[in-house]
């Protein structure tokens, strides 16, 4: 126990797995926890205190599954191993934590999802400013940033959605961050900048950080230096594959705050079904790394119209070509090299690894053949990070058997013939069996007993076993081992010799195995950085003829990216609704330009609002991604941020309400949209009273279209906001249809212009089943209230105990107070008359 509480105390916040024999136990606490997460049977052994020590255990060939559990729970374990030898330890066996795994620095294949990034990430508030920095550990990339505000930084903490987060454990968390899941609080000396800076320097070899665009990025570097220190305490080992950084200043992306990437659904749906998000429509990657380069992608669309350009004239080639599937096809036959290269570099790349390894870089003279003669510089220039690597192929194809063990420890990897001496040992371990078959024919003979078995078992090595009825023929030089109920086990002279060389030589074979392998990574270590860069352009091909492959059987068509400010959208199409509905998708058009910035869109519920909205802003995103397009065509000019207000949803953790929550997403689009956003806005005020909503709908849309000039769609159940487009010449009014068909409706999902006339509401609750009693009613308090407004319309009195909403645009009655005024000629009024008139202005007031 006291050997456990001191390692324990190195590991505060991490399950201590313990070895003790066959099993990792763990103790007190640890085991009162991992007995709930991992359902273990909670046990006791000894005593503290006078109280029974709790203890639950699990088997240590059994440990990678549990690991995974505890992974995706987002708790962390130290693996404490038995270093010392049990033979020749006097007390406890020594021991010493050999490996700590945490949800952002997992590196093993059975513990990460194989198609999306495992990212760990450091925040820290520092002089005003956001320090981020983030680093997916299995593939070296490490960016920095400074978001400028707290939506900035919300924003980028969804897109990249690491699994830890480290933070400075004396700041005070703002609401947004205080309930992420994977927070771990780390000393404030973690985040400081100057140590940050030296870890850095030293890390990548360099003078200073200028050649990595960061060298005055305090924040940004105090947050590395955090992320940099936590990996290496966890990983106790080099990180070689950590070669470069990166600075990401947004500049070159189309921004999307957090709730636009929510709402837009690119990879996650609340259903928890990745076929109803923009990911799972899209994703059909032969490769893990083309689906973690897709999500990439789809979180940080391109403003560089020349990367995108090339984009789609790569996929243009694949599909002129028709060796799109031929692509494919060899694709298909790559593994994760990316990852496996991470592996190689922190030495645990496993046997089956590097036969993967092999297989993948013997693929790739025949990729690159099928890209030669194609038009296009992407592709050439992919052709040429990929490249071969015919000498690792040749010394793995030599080093390794064809289907190796799961580990090196268990032998049998390395080919017979790639080294001489081990090939030696192993003859002598292997030639034993027939050894011991000439020994036990001679000692038959030699000795006339039949029966004699020459045997061997791990507890007693070898000995000759002979039954109790020859105990008259046992020869002198016979040495008892070991008596059993019929029979005795003898050793001789001869093999107790033969047993010291064969079990010397299996231990010599495995040490030297194990040696020979540790070189073999060596070896591949030295092409690191080679083999990175060929995983990035393998990744990026896969992603471009899986782009080709969507635009063939999704019927999608290139866009066209053009300075000239605007969107003209032709038969555009939502990409996901259009997969999952069994009906014909109904194409609709959009157009924006400098005459028409906004789109007031009435209708009825179901009618397709929503559908609408969404299909513009994923079209737009998909062809900044560099992807064919969902509609006939797509010409679409500058956009620098895509803004979403959509749907409903609260925050109460945060103390948030529906309403404040839909209010601060859309403060944050009208501080930050400008004239080349893409703003979508649907049913702004609906959280409040109709006054009160209708109000601030209305100067939310004056605002975006008399301050801002952003390209608009606003949704509205607020007829009154359609005589904007009265007063605003680059305002328009457009409805999605529907017809009455006796007491049923159909929805016609056509956009066109005007406003609706009216909404259909009684009809949609009826679709959706609401009790024919509660719709008579609605019908019946409906045409009261028609009928009311209508009469106070009309100057008409209302009957005694009748209310009425006043229309809020309706033209007002003057005040006779007013009128009088308007008859009032100052001048000519002595002063005796102004203050007769005043007291009578009074009397009206």
């Amino acid at each position: 126990m006291r050997q456990y509480l001191a390692l324990k105390a190195e590991q505060p916040d991490r399950l201590l797995f313990y070895r003790m024999g066959d099993f990792y136990e763990l103790f007190f606490e640890d085991a009162r926890k991992a007995s709930q997460l991992l359902d273990l049977t909670l046990t006791s052994r000894g005593e503290s205190g006078g109280l029974a020590i709790p203890m639950a255990g699990l088997p240590h060939h059994a440990v990678e599954g549990y690991l995974a559990r505890l992974i995706r729970m987002g708790e962390s374990v130290a693996i404490c191993e038995q270093i010392g030898d049990p033979a020749t330890s006097k007390g406890p066996v020594e021991r010493k934590v050999v490996r700590i795994v945490t949800p952002g620095t997992v590196t093993d294949e059975a513990l990460l999802e194989d198609r999306r990034d495992n990212l760990l990430a450091a925040l820290i508030a520092f002089d005003g400013r956001f320090g981020l920095a983030y680093l997916d550990l299995t593939s070296g990339r490490f960016t920095l940033q400074e978001p400028e505000t707290p939506e900035r930084l919300f924003g980028e903490l969804e897109r990249i959605n690491p699994v830890e987060l480290l933070i400075d454990e004396e700041w005070k968390l703002p609401p947004a961050l205080s309930t992420r899941k994977g927070l771990v609080r780390r000393p404030p000396w973690h985040f400081d900048a100057a140590s940050a800076r030296q870890l850095l320097l030293r890390q990548f070899g360099t003078r200073d950080l200028a050649g990595f665009g960061c060298e005055h990025a305090e924040a940004a570097i105090a947050a590395a230096g955090c992320l940099l220190q936590y990996v290496q305490d966890t990983q106790r080992s080099a990180l070689p594959h950590l070669q470069h950084l990166r600075f990401d200043t947004g500049a070159d992306n189309i921004l999307l705050d957090a709730a636009s990437r929510r709402n837009l659904e690119l990879d996650y749906h609340p259903s928890g079904r990745s076929d109803f998000t923009l990911l799972g429509v899209l994703d059909r990657s032969s490769t893990a790394m083309g689906s973690r380069t897709l999500r990439r992608w789809l979180h940080s669309p391109l403003r560089d119209q020349q990367r995108l350009k090339n984009r789609y004239l790569a996929i243009d080639q694949l599909l002129g070509s028709d060796n799109v599937h031929s692509v494919r096809e060899r694709l298909n036959r790559i593994g994760d090299v990316e990852r496996i290269a991470t592996r190689i570099a922190l030495k645990s790349a496993r046997p089956r690894d590097l036969t993967t390894l092999k297989t993948s870089l013997a693929v790739l003279p025949e990729l690159r053949g099928q890209l030669q003669g194609l038009d296009s510089p992407l592709l050439l220039e992919l052709s040429e990070r990929i490249g071969e690597f015919p000498d690792l192929v040749a010394l793995l194809e030599s080093a390794l058997v064809e289907n190796p063990p799961m580990l090196i420890r268990d032998g049998g990897v390395i080919r017979e013939g790639y080294h001489a001496e081990l090939d030696e040992l192993r003859n002598l371990s292997q030639n034993a069996d027939q050894y011991l078959l000439d020994m036990e024919q001679r000692e038959r003979e030699r000795t006339g007993i039949n029966g004699l078995k020459v045997s061997y078992n791990r507890v007693h090595g070898f000995y000759l076993e002979i039954s109790r009825l020859h105990a008259d023929k046992i020869p002198a030089d016979y040495i008892r081992k070991q008596t059993l109920k019929g029979a005795e086990r003898y050793i001789t002279p001869e093999l107790k010799e033969f047993e010291d060389k064969v079990l010397s030589a299996r231990e010599k074979a495995l040490g030297f195995e194990k040696a020979l392998y540790d070189a073999l990574l060596d070896r591949l270590g030295q092409d690191i950085g080679l083999l990175q860069t060929s995983a990035s352009g393998i990744a990026e091909l896969d992603v471009l003829s899986n782009f080709a492959e969507r635009a063939e059987a999704l019927r999608l068509n290139a866009p066209s990216l053009v300075d000239a400010p605007g969107l003209r959208i032709v038969g555009g199409r939502h990409p996901v609704v259009e997969q999952l509905t069994e009906n014909p998708f109904v194409p609709n058009d959009l157009t924006f330009s400098p005459d028409c910035r906004m789109l007031i869109i009435t209708g009825p519920n179901m009618g397709g609002k929503s559908t609408y909205m969404r299909q513009s802003a994923l079209i737009v995103l998909m062809a900044h991604i560099g992807c064919y397009v969902p509609a006939e065509s797509a010409e679409i000019g500058p956009i620098d941020r895509i803004f979403t207000r959509i749907g409903a949803s609260d925050d109460l953790a945060s103390g948030r309400s529906t309403f404040m929550v839909e209010m601060t997403e859309t403060a944050n689009i009208l501080h930050n949209a400008t004239p080349n956003s893409l703003v979508l806005m649907d049913e702004v005020g609906r959280g409040t009273s109709t006054f009160d909503g209708l109000s601030l709908a209305w100067a939310c849309a004056e605002y975006l279209a008399r301050q801002i000039k952003a390209y608009t769609l606003f949704a509205t159940h607020y007829f009154e906001l359609t005589t904007l487009a009265e007063e605003h010449a680059d305002i328009r009014n457009v409805h999605l249809d529907a017809v009455e068909h006796g007491d049923k409706i159909v929805f016609l999902h056509a956009v066109k212009d005007g406003p609706a006339n009216q909404s259909y509401g009684l009809q949609v609750a009826a679709l959706a089943g609401v009790p024919k009693a509660v719709i008579t009613c609605a019908r019946n308090k409906l045409v009261t209230l028609e009928k009311q407004a209508h009469a106070v319309a009309n100057h008409q009195p209302v009957a005694a105990g009748q209310a009425y909403q006043f229309d809020l645009f309706a033209e007002a009655e003057p005040h006779p107070a007013v009128t009088r005024l308007e008859d009032i000629h100052p001048d000519e009024l002595s002063p005796k008359q102004a203050l007769e008139l005043l007291y009578e202005l009074k009397g009206l007031l």
